[in-house]
């Protein structure tokens, strides 16, 4: 289920980038100050400033405190592995460090799909006998050649690691009414095989070495019928399983630590009813530790209607975006400009109802990601995690021709790596708000600065500005003690991470 100045990192540009970080953090800095913007400034670190007349005045308030921080990152598909595999051994460690280690954007939060999804080359389950209650043919060899490694990877190049969230997107066929692919319902005479199901898959992958910290229930429970891998819940049929199946089946296989998320479906109406059903559930509730959404019901608002209301709910849940791309198209190759401009359309351009049709018109990838990514940390989510982390120029390899965008797109015939923006715009908030940090209140007069800010559990104060607009503005941020200045440029992302004085 992007004046510009084409900036094209290629496998030796991104050396430059990292040195740069380095030589900040060992200065020690007070302030750090990144800023990639439609210019072509990609994550490049600027000096603070000389207070302008007229600058915006942003003050940081640190003792206001919301939700704790679980991450951000993006996914691990077979897709992404396959085109690893493909690459050359430089090529493919550039990626995996820029998405991994501390240089990079030091990913700490991703997802992986149980069984295939729209972004495998084929279909497949890891347990096609039909009627194998007991799951004694069940084998995950099908992940062997590509997931498993790309996932082994990342963590060897992760010094800080990450965590993982695991979705099924279907059941075997042979376990639904339909004896399909996609659409149908999971049988209720299979109902504790598929909760045994999870358990073997996490155990199967803790013996490669690979610890699963979550799982969503169903990948789009509202489901397809004529598309890809997909398996049909009504919210309380689902409730009922975590309730009756697969949370007393974790227990009772050791596996309590898991953190089940309801839902993963758009924000929005739908979001509240599932999370009024699955939250309110004493026994369902208990077992859950939160609810995951995605974005995919408009190109620019976030539902913070509907993201507050779910974390009224449970307020000590988790609240956690697990997918969203730029959908619906091909990715352009080597051409920033494109990511900054309001060209892209995405499925509801086309399919979207009238009622619905004002969510999806034309809008600017760098911006989605941007705006979505601060109104979510601004209204509770406590994770982001976005899709695909590599694609080809073709936006796949995917068996249905789904088509879709990654930050990093790559031509494995040419062995060249491609950077979107869409990359640099992740690694803003990944590098910089880090697992444990606590978003913090702030005060901003300015209706065209979107912002947010959090706390690092070093203490370190992470304000992440975002102006859409084409003019500079000048900006003052003070955090107590603390300020510094800057020329937020237009159409641009800053990060400025403050560390108090010790």
């Amino acid at each position: 289920m992007k004046t510009s100045m084409i900036h094209r990192l290629t496998a030796t540009a991104i050396i430059p980038f990292c040195m740069l970080i380095n030589n900040t953090t060992q200065a020690q800095s007070t302030v750090q100050i990144v800023e990639t913007s439609a210019a072509g400034r990609n994550m490049q670190t600027l000096q603070p400033g000389v207070k302008i007349p007229g600058a915006r005045q942003i003050n940081i308030l640190p003792e206001k405190r919301f939700q704790a921080i679980t991450g951000f990152g993006g996914s691990f598909t077979e897709a992404s592995a396959h085109l690893l595999n493909r690459l050359s051994k430089p090529n493919r460690e550039k990626i995996v460090n820029a998405y991994f280690s501390r240089e990079g954007a030091n990913y700490s939060l991703t997802r992986t799909h149980i069984n295939s999804c729209d972004f495998s080359l084929s279909q497949y389950a890891y347990a096609m006998t039909p009627g194998d209650k007991s799951l004694q043919q069940f084998s995950i060899d099908a992940d062997a050649n590509d997931l498993i490694p790309m996932i082994q990877d990342a963590m060897k190049t992760s010094v800080d690691g990450f965590k993982i969230i695991a979705s099924p997107w279907t059941a075997p066929p042979w376990m639904k009414d339909n004896n399909d692919w996609r659409g149908g319902k999971l049988l209720p005479e299979y109902r504790d095989t598929w909760a045994l199901y999870f358990s073997k898959y996490i155990k199967a992958y803790r013996a490669q070495g690979i610890p699963i910290w979550g799982i969503t229930v169903e990948n789009e429970p509202l489901g397809n019928s004529n598309n890809w891998e997909s398996m049909h819940f009504t919210p309380e049929e689902m409730r009922d399983f975590v309730r009756d199946y697969l949370g007393p089946k974790l227990h009772a296989e050791g596996l309590s630590d898991i953190v089940i998320l309801g839902y993963d479906q758009n924000r929005g109406e739908e979001l509240e009813r599932w999370a009024n059903i699955l939250l309110g559930d004493p026994k369902a509730s208990s077992y859950l530790g939160g609810m995951a959404v995605h974005w995919y019901a408009s190109t620019y608002d976030y539902f913070p209607a509907s993201l507050d209301h779910t974390h009224k709910l449970a307020p000590g849940k988790h609240l956690i975006n697990t997918e969203a791309c730029v959908d619906a198209e091909v990715p352009k190759w080597k051409d920033d400009a494109w990511y900054w401009k309001a060209e892209a359309t995405d499925w509801g351009w086309d399919w979207a109802s009238e009622k619905e049709k004002h969510l999806h018109p034309k809008y600017t990838p760098v911006f989605r990601y941007a705006n979505d990514i601060i109104g979510c940390l601004n209204h509770y989510v406590d994770g982001w995690v976005d899709w695909n982390m590599v694609l080809d120029k073709q936006g796949g390899p995917n068996w249905f021709k789904n088509w879709c965008v990654a930050p990093v797109i790559v031509d494995p015939e040419a062995d060249e790596i491609y950077f979107t923006p869409l990359y640099y715009t992740m690694a803003h908030f990944s590098k910089y708000i880090r697992p444990g940090a606590v978003r913090i209140g702030f005060d901003n007069p300015d209706p065209n600065i979107s912002m947010t800010a959090a706390q690092n559990p070093d203490g370190s104060i992470a304000v992440i500005l975002f102006n859409p607009g084409d003019k500079d503005i000048p900006v003052h941020v003070s955090v107590h003690d603390m300020q510094t200045n800057t020329m937020l440029s237009g159409k641009s992302l800053q990060t400025i991470l403050m560390q108090p004085k010790k």
